[in-house]
């Protein structure tokens, strides 16, 4: 049972703004997108609600409060445990390669591994974005809203469920912090073969995100290919588990990434 400590800070007023601030990005000429008002209602759409996880986290959590609180972040990488792994020695991450490509940019790292949309919109609520101004948000979340609880029968959320998570997060971002571009990058393939069913449901989210480009607040990218062989697979060196990126996964991100932060940083 989670105390009351961990009840949610923000008001329902940022809640409605992160729901509503854009509810469809397209041009002004292209016919409105009919959506299942089922999908932005948090009481029915589990990826909205935002919500909190057990004490580690919470430390974890605050942690990147007093980050924030200092000041000093021009970038801001938010996500799960793929961005957390930027953290972490080689082989298993990619902290030498942070240090040295995104550390001099002034970077934040706030992944937390295992968060889902809901998690991140209750950090980005209470306190992770409180003291800074980044120019840049790097943003990638919503593979840990696919697949099944450990039950393994209780789904998690719908390919259009997580989208609508990461809606509300990225209209969060927006009103928050209006002077940052967003970074919005495709989530990263999972599953050996192209034909994995969490795969599948991650390439589903990944049309749904790539929607939300603007072409001036928000860009969508799409790098997925870099690290997938030539029939699709997804090669252990890579990926070992066919989830998280070792080193040679992280070097291939940083290169991909490299040019489109610097166009969004200049």
């Amino acid at each position: 049972m989670r105390s009351s400590a961990f009840r949610p800070l923000a008001s329902a007023a940022v809640l409605a703004a992160a729901l509503c601030l854009f509810p469809a990005c397209t041009s002004p000429s292209a016919p409105a997108v009919a959506v299942d008002p089922a999908l932005r209602d948090p009481a029915r759409n589990s990826a909205l609600k935002p919500e909190p996880r057990d004490a580690n986290w919470v430390k974890r959590h605050e942690g990147f409060n007093a980050i924030a609180k200092q000041g000093g972040v021009d970038v801001l990488f938010v996500g799960d445990s793929i961005t957390d792994g930027w953290r972490n020695p080689p082989p298993r991450g990619g902290k030498e390669i942070w240090d040295r490509e995104f550390a001099p940019l002034r970077a934040a790292n706030f992944g937390i591994g295992g968060d889902r949309t809901q998690h991140v919109l209750w950090r980005l609520q209470n306190g992770n974005l409180d003291g800074i101004k980044p120019r840049a948000v790097v943003l990638m979340i919503g593979t840990n809203n696919t697949g099944f609880e450990r039950d393994g029968t209780t789904r998690r959320n719908t390919p259009a469920e997580t989208v609508e998570g990461v809606r509300a997060i990225v209209n969060l971002l927006r009103a928050k912090q209006p002077q940052a571009k967003i970074l919005l990058l495709a989530v990263f393939p999972r599953g050996e073969k192209p034909d994995h069913p969490q795969r599948l449901q991650v390439a589903e989210i990944n049309r749904g995100l790539a929607t939300f480009a603007d072409g001036k607040a928000v860009q969508f990218l799409d790098i997925n290919r870099v690290f997938l062989a030539a029939d699709g697979t997804l090669p252990k060196e890579v990926m070992p588990d066919f989830l998280h990126p070792h080193a040679a996964g992280y070097q291939r991100w940083a290169d991909a990434l490299r040019a489109p932060l610097g166009a969004l940083l200049k």
